[in-house]
This record gives C-alpha cells, sequence and structure tokens, in this order.
C-alpha cells in the first residue's frame, strides 16, 4: 500500500493529519538535515499506523516536502 505525504519539517510540535485513506499531512519537529525530518517522518507514521516502522519507505520524495511511503 502507498500512502502520499505531505510533510511540514521543523514544525512546533509533531502530528498527523489525516486528509483520506491514502493522504495525509505529517509535521515533525527535525530539521531537512541529514536524513533526520525523513526519519521522523517514518516514525510518526508507524505510530500513526501501529506498525513497525521497518515496514515503511519513503520510496519516492527524499529531498521533497512530498513524499511517497511504502508499506512493506
Amino acid at each position: 500500500m502507498k500512502f502520499f505525504i505531505h510533510t511540514k519539517p521543523n514544525a512546533r510540535e509533531e502530528k498527523i493529519e489525516k486528509i483520506d485513506e491514502t493522504h495525509f499531512k505529517v509535521s515533525v519537529v527535525e530539521p531537512p538535515v541529514d536524513d533526520k525530518a525523513n526519519r521522523a517522518v517514518i516514525r510518526v507514521l508507524a505510530d500513526y499506523l501501529q506498525i513497525p516502522p521497518s515496514q515503511l519507505d519513503i520510496i519516492s520524495g527524499r529531498t521533497s516536502r512530498n513524499k511517497i511511503v511504502e508499506v512493506f
């Protein structure tokens, strides 16, 4: 299954907003440096979906705010 994520790094607080079944807005406090924000997005999404972070992978948009994350 693929999820389409719009990220907001450097946010005041971590939160996730569900737009529809496959689209989310994810805010993380980490900056977009050294892959910190990407790891935080994976962690927050995994917590929301109640699955281990190891089952998620960013397949597109690693350097963009718009990402495609796949569950495998």
